[in-house]
């Protein structure tokens, strides 16, 4: 659980964001506050040279620095479409001798889902500004192991030096350079042998892991000269898989008397005591592991001594304040809750966060404090199974200057306080236990909606399932819930009824019950479908305009339909990864597109037939419907933005989009007008954009500093009450608003900007009548007002099943009579 994966990526591209061939207006960026991080936080790393230079990486995320008030700043908020992969940080140092200095090493992964090697991006102003050191390999970020480290370590004697410890079988890599350039040290004995799982064809879990982590003996050595005892740690199992080396790299070998029961995952030094702290586990990590151990090792003796307190303890940290004084979390022992364990004596004894009384009675020797992050308690009715203290603890820190100040990351936040020698006090430790992870927001959206009443967002959220936004600066004081689910993995509202909210759920084992929940009061409550089966789960989900009637594109079980919540069915008539929507006035009408194909369906969507044809697109990926006029649609595809204002009969391709992904139609700039459209597309090169008259002329609108990451993996959703604003969902860097700044610059293009694409001669003998074509009587209760949208054709008479009236409807007003094809012949 609690895994953010990138699934799919479409090559892009190898553009900036910046688009210059485009008039750009400035815009205003801001997270939409979450607050608790929302996903995996693999390391915290405190500088030793100066007190409060805190990082933290993340494995979709990217980096952090942490602020003077304990707020994070993140650092790579300018990676864009073609360095997506920048925010897979899979290890981290920065310099004790120049502070300044900052590396990185980023990728995401290791297998095909990542087409691109890793690099080291180097940094001479504490994350700033970032130079890229490309490496003839790729890097893992996101990939097992994750939580191991850290791989990447400055010689703390000679800090032009550094170490960085691959994946894959790549072994071991230095630098003389600070990082500019690297050459693999060839005569390192091992690259590493264990696998989580050789039979896994996808290869995110048949790749080598590697090694594990890189720890200079600064004890050894002299300033200005390379320090010459170095510890490296790899993911070998059964196997010598600690080695040394006692001329700076020269040379090297196993460190002897070592145990190779289980993989080494981390490797700290306490350089009062001359002693190594290395904790291990019979797994790779964050997932897997479920024994494990921690050892001693005495540099000048050459003593191993076991320390273990529990089976199963991953993250390590010493207190470079008080010689002996070691903690050490739980990797994948979660219950009934996680564990951290403090020694004072060097592991001889220990002390955790609780302990039983008496099951099933728990006592907790900590305050929880949820106040920066209340969606994550509860903390005021804590049962004995309530999980507070976290899962996946691989990073674990006390500051080297404060010893009452610790962190800690897990799966899903970074918890920690500054009150941690109250751990000490004997029976009546009671230490405060705090979300720490403000301004961290490293959540993976599905997808985002914004109605035209009430909240002016909500979010399918992976891992967290999703939120209601009343106060986008504010955190939420809950999560969905009732039911709750790991993951939304969409969410869709009803156009004449936008109080509706219908969202999906990604477990597929039956365990969380049925995977479609309903709430009729802006997501506040929600109760579950009963129409849905239990092994069905995930895809997309769209609810009619008067929200009776689901339609499910489901993970793996084709397209379904339920009307007030009775069993779902089968829809054989459209493709099972076709991207759908509701129209979102009238009620009986949906649509589809799937490769070129664009389908309609007018019965409750029951019955698809196909209706038009979007060009040569191969992959649809977003179907948008105005949200007062039926029939007028948008789809983006690998082939560019299409537009149609007769329910998909025919298509305008918007000539200067050649790619298109996320699109969002929103407020209108003028009363009346046609809405806002934006859209993550390919517009003389890949990045954000809003127009205010239908596609003819386009404004970038993300800049240098806010690339938003994989275009291809990001959702858009734009407020239908404020004019400019969108919202974009990240797959990593969790949700940003922007609100323009500023008057846009004057329209360039007058001309149209299109050609129009029509479906050919359907082969069905069946007849369909011709969808409604004007708003329903039951009308939304937005206070937006209705708009028109541009003809598609100066004729009278519209096409079959066009749209032929309507509510502001420019287009033609005569209908097509109802037709019955009495042939196969395709013309």
């Amino acid at each position: 659980m609690f895994r953010l994966t990138l699934l799919a990526v479409f090559t892009l591209p190898a553009v900036f964001s910046f688009v210059s061939a485009v008039s750009s207006q400035i815009y205003t960026w801001k997270n939409v506050k979450i607050g608790g991080g929302g996903g995996f936080v693999p390391n915290i790393i405190f500088n030793p040279s100066k007190q409060g230079l805190v990082y933290a990486r993340t494995d979709i995320g990217g980096a952090y620095i942490m602020n003077s008030n304990e707020t994070w700043t993140p650092l790579l908020d300018f990676v864009d479409n073609a360095r997506w992969n920048y925010w897979g940080v899979d290890a981290l140092a920065t310099d004790p001798v120049d502070i300044d200095r900052l590396y990185l090493a980023t990728g995401m992964y290791t297998n095909s889902w990542d087409p691109n090697n890793g690099q080291i991006l180097i940094s001479t102003d504490q994350g700033k500004t970032f130079t890229p050191s490309v490496l003839p390999f790729k890097v893992g970020g996101n990939m097992p192991g994750r939580g191991m480290g850290e791989r990447l370590a400055v010689d703390p004697n000679s800090n032009n030096i550094l170490y960085f410890g691959a994946r894959s079988g790549h072994g071991l890599w230095k630098s003389t350079n600070y990082g500019t350039s690297w050459t693999q040290v060839t005569n390192f004995p091992s690259v590493g042998t264990y696998v989580p799982d050789p039979t896994d064809t996808s290869g995110y879990n048949s790749d080598i892991i590697g090694l594990s982590w890189v720890t200079f003996d600064s004890t050894s050595g002299s300033s200005g000269n390379a320090t010459p005892r170095i510890f490296v740690g790899v993911a070998n199992n059964g196997t010598n898989n600690i080695f040394v080396s006692n001329d700076a790299g020269a040379t090297w070998g196993a460190v002897a008397g070592q145990n190779n029961t289980f993989i080494p995952h981390k490797g700290i030094l306490s350089a009062a005591e001359k002693s190594l702290y290395i904790s291990y586990s019979n797994g790779a990590g964050p997932y897997d592991g479920t024994l494990g151990s921690v050892f001693k090792y005495n540099i000048t003796s050459g003593a191993w001594t076991d320390i273990t307190p529990v089976s199963g303890s991953i993250g390590v940290a010493v207190d470079a304040q008080q010689p002996g004084t070691i903690m050490v979390a739980a990797l994948n022992s979660w219950w009934p809750d996680g564990q951290i364990f403090r020694s004072t004596d060097g592991g001889a004894t220990w002390t955790g966060l609780w302990e039983w009384e008496d099951y099933p009675t728990l006592n907790r020797y900590y305050k929880y404090d949820d106040s920066l992050a209340p969606w994550m308690g509860p903390d005021a009715t804590i049962t004995a199974f309530t999980l507070q203290i976290g899962w996946m603890m691989e990073g674990l820190s006390i500051d080297p200057f404060d010893s009452n100040h610790w962190l800690y990351g897990t799966g899903e936040t970074i918890l920690g306080g500054h009150d941690l020698l109250k751990w000490d006090t004997g029976a009546s430790r009671n230490i405060t236990l705090k979300s720490l992870a403000d301004g961290i927001e490293e959540t993976s959206i599905q997808n985002l909606i914004s109605p035209p009443v009430g909240p002016h967002l909500i979010s399918a959220v992976g891992d967290v399932d999703g939120f209601v936004h009343n106060d986008l600066d504010t955190p939420p004081q809950v999560s969905f819930s009732n039911p709750a689910w790991s993951t939304s993995a969409d969410v869709d509202y009803a156009g004449n009824v936008p109080t509706t909210i219908v969202r999906i759920g990604t477990t597929s084992d039956g365990s969380a019950g049925k995977q479609v929940a309903i709430s009729t009061d802006s997501g506040t409550t929600w109760s579950q479908d009963y129409g849905a089966a239990d092994d069905v789960s995930g895809g997309k989900v769209a609810i009619s305009a008067n929200g009776d009637t689901v339609l499910w594109r489901t993970s793996a079980n084709g397209v379904q339909v339920s009307q007030y919540t009775n069993s779902f069915v089968s829809v054989p008539s459209l493709p099972s990864d076709a991207a759908i929507a509701s129209d979102k006035k009238n009620n009986s009408i949906f649509y589809g597109a799937s490769g070129s194909e664009f389908y309609l369906s007018v019965d409750g969507g029951n019955t698809f037939v196909v209706q038009g044809s979007l060009g040569s697109s191969t992959s649809p990926f977003k179907v948008v419907v105005h949200p007062n006029v039926t029939g007028d649609v948008w789809v983006s595809t690998d082939m560019g933005l299409f537009h149609s204002t007769n329910s998909g009969t025919t298509f305008s391709s918007i000539s200067s989009v050649s790619q298109a992904w996320a699109i969002a139609l929103g407020a209108s700039k003028t009363a009346g007008g046609y809405p806002a459209v934006f859209a993550a597309a390919n517009i003389g090169g890949v990045g954000y954009f809003r127009s205010d008259d239908a596609g003819v002329n386009w404004v970038q609108i993300n800049d240098a500093t806010h690339g938003f990451g994989s275009a291809s993996s990001n959702c858009l959703t734009a407020d239908p009450r404020i004019y400019g604003r969108v919202y974009i969902g990240t797959n990593g860097r969790g949700i940003f608003y922007g609100d323009a700044s500023g008057a846009a610059p004057a329209p360039t293009a007058t001309a149209p900007a299109s050609s129009s694409t029509s479906a050919p001669t359907s082969s069905s003998s069946s007849s369909a009548s011709s969808p409604a074509s004007s708003s329903s009587s039951s009308q939304s209760s937005s206070a937006s007002p209705s708009s028109s949208a541009p003809s598609s054709t100066p004729s009278t008479v519209a096409g079959v099943w066009g749209q032929c009236g309507g509510i502001g409807w420019t287009g033609p007003t005569a209908c097509a009579s109802k037709m019955t094809l009495a042939s196969n012949t395709n013309d």
